[in-house]
């Protein structure tokens, strides 16, 4: 089966609230809603940066689910009583899912996550100025690495695929003032590993990428299209 269009018989859910990765979704061509996940990322530790990226994707569609099967018995006035540690599967089979699993067409929720991994140690969104600023000047004349998940789950049947991509950049020399002018306009602290290289101010000292520019802004294309067909190929 191929996977869908903007014109295909599927609805798309989007379980993030990236405006890059909203972009890139939309520039393939599929319409879709966007839904968020309230979840404490940092209470989902793994050593390796794949099964971390992963492991959180999945905990974004679970929460995702659950808060879209609460609103649905809420507009019933039916009380629900979601156990956090339910997987996506155990929430399909026990709460009511007439809006998806008797629906004409299937509806897929896209979860994701990303981390940066930069000498063997695992990156995620800077605490504050200063280790935004130490990021970077870490990258500057070296190299780091995207580790990016994308998980597909298929609301109809309950079928769901995760996997990874894994993006190397090399970088120039990042003078200093370039730096500072990137804390001070803040779109670094709310990045994996304060790293946007697809930025006006980065972009002239990007070297070398091995990989796709759409993997490191969060949403491999090549990537989500499989696990969109494959999702609705079962």
């Amino acid at each position: 089966m191929e996977a869908p269009t903007a014109n295909s018989p599927v609805k798309i859910i989007l379980g993030s609230s990236s405006i890059a990765r909203r972009d890139i979704l939309a520039k393939m061509g599929y319409e879709f809603t966007v839904a968020s996940a309230d979840i404490d990322e940092k209470s989902i530790r793994k050593e390796q940066p794949e099964e971390l990226v992963m492991a959180l994707a999945e905990a974004k569609a679970d929460a995702i689910i659950a808060k879209l099967r609460a609103e649905n018995n809420q507009e019933k006035d039916a009380e629900v009583i979601l156990v956090a540690a339910d997987t996506a599967e155990a929430i399909l089979q026990r709460l009511p899912v007439h809006d998806y699993k008797k629906d004409a067409v299937p509806t897929l929720l896209i979860t994701c996550d990303q981390v940066v991994v930069y000498e063997g140690a695992i990156r995620e969104k800077p605490s504050n100025e200063e280790e935004a600023r130490q990021f970077l000047k870490g990258y500057s004349g070296s190299h780091a690495a995207t580790v990016s998940s994308v998980l597909v789950t298929n609301l109809k049947t309950g079928f769901r695929k995760v996997d990874f991509d894994r993006v190397e950049i090399y970088f120039r020399e990042i003078h200093d003032e370039v730096i500072e002018k990137l804390i001070e306009e803040g779109h670094v602290l709310r990045v994996a590993g304060g790293l946007i290289i697809e930025h006006h101010l980065v972009l002239p000292y990007v070297k070398k990428v091995v990989g796709t520019t759409d993997s490191v802004m969060g949403l491999p294309k090549a990537l989500t299209e499989r696990l969109m067909k494959e999702a609705l190929a079962l």
